[in-house]
């Protein structure tokens, strides 16, 4: 964070991405490769990585890099010279899981900086105070925190705290590829409990026998089979509420999204955070920042606020 002002993050998935996201908000952009990354919503691959950094900082923007994939032996031979790859580019830090990163880091390159992100465990500020003591300098809270959590968690957080704020968010991962083996198998008999269609704007999607209003969007990639989730995130009106609490980085994630909706969600999320920063506290909510948004929203898909202002959920 700078000074007051929480870092404005999104996630792009190309040099197009990169360079328009900065240009309508972002102050960082989070990118990588499916070899060392998942769930991205592009490859940036190696021979990109300069220009990425280099249209980042003309902008005074960021550049981190996921290295969160789930590490093979295979993929461990390879890490070294990938992150000194990252290192040689400029990249201002990486986001691990894996605790094979911060030793491949602290051999390879140090000058990193680390932000750990450990999905749905990252979820006490212990935990994230033992990573910190490691070397880590940011915790990436675990989506199902609810806001009484997460203010507590950067009350007593000794690392920067960074929130998803907005978009889809993952509820399952496997290395397999499920939907493959599900659409082998329903040649042979038929599944009673669930449904994968395809259908041509939205994709893959799972549904419950239990809840057929709702639609999981799933899919497929080299790191195996994600499920997400049925809605999106949008904090919109109530981003001040974290704001006031100074939590560090905020998080669109733009994953099965078109790039101009992004656009629209960043610009909106844009005049949000500079109104507050401006005037804290004179601060009030216009309605048409949200409007704006809502007009270009999936309409099978209910913005949310996620787990926010559920009352427990771990």
């Amino acid at each position: 964070m700078n000074g007051n002002k929480p870092e404005l993050l999104v996630a792009a998935g190309s040099l197009r991405e990169v360079s328009a996201y900065i240009h309508a908000g972002a102050d960082a952009v989070n990118i990588g490769e499916a070899r060392f990354g998942m769930r991205l919503p592009g490859d940036i691959l190696e021979h990109q990585l300069k220009e990425a950094v280099q249209i980042a900082h003309e902008h005074h923007a960021k550049v981190y890099v996921s290295v969160n994939t789930i590490m093979d032996h295979v993929l461990l031979e390879q890490l070294p010279s990938y992150l000194a790859e990252l290192s040689q580019a400029g990249v201002d830090g990486v986001v691990f899981g894996d605790p094979a990163v911060i030793m491949a880091v602290r051999k390879h390159a140090p000058e990193l900086k680390l932000h750990w992100n450990a999905e749905m465990t990252s979820t006490n500020y212990v935990t994230a105070n033992y990573w910190g003591s490691k070397g880590a300098v940011r915790v990436v809270l675990a989506r199902e925190l609810n806001m009484e959590q997460v203010l507590e968690f950067k009350q007593k957080a000794e690392l920067d705290v960074q929130v998803q704020v907005h978009g889809i968010t993952n509820i399952y991962h496997s290395k397999r590829n499920l939907v493959r083996s599900y659409m082998d198998h329903v040649q042979e008999s038929k599944h009673d409990a669930a449904e994968v269609s395809s259908v041509s704007d939205s994709g893959l999607y799972l549904i419950e026998k239990e809840r057929q209003d709702e639609r999981y969007p799933v899919y497929e990639d080299a790191n195996g089979t994600h499920i997400m989730s049925g809605d999106d995130i949008c904090m919109l009106e109530n981003l001040h509420e974290l704001m006031e609490e100074r939590i560090d980085s905020l998080k669109i994630e733009t994953l099965l999204k078109s790039q101009s909706y992004n656009e629209t969600v960043i610009r909106a999320y844009r005049k949000v955070i500079d109104a507050y920063i401006a005037d804290p506290e004179g601060y009030e909510f216009n309605d048409e920042w949200l409007e704006g948004i809502q007009a270009v929203q999936d309409p099978e898909r209910e913005l949310s606020y996620g787990f926010f202002y559920k009352e427990q959920v771990y």
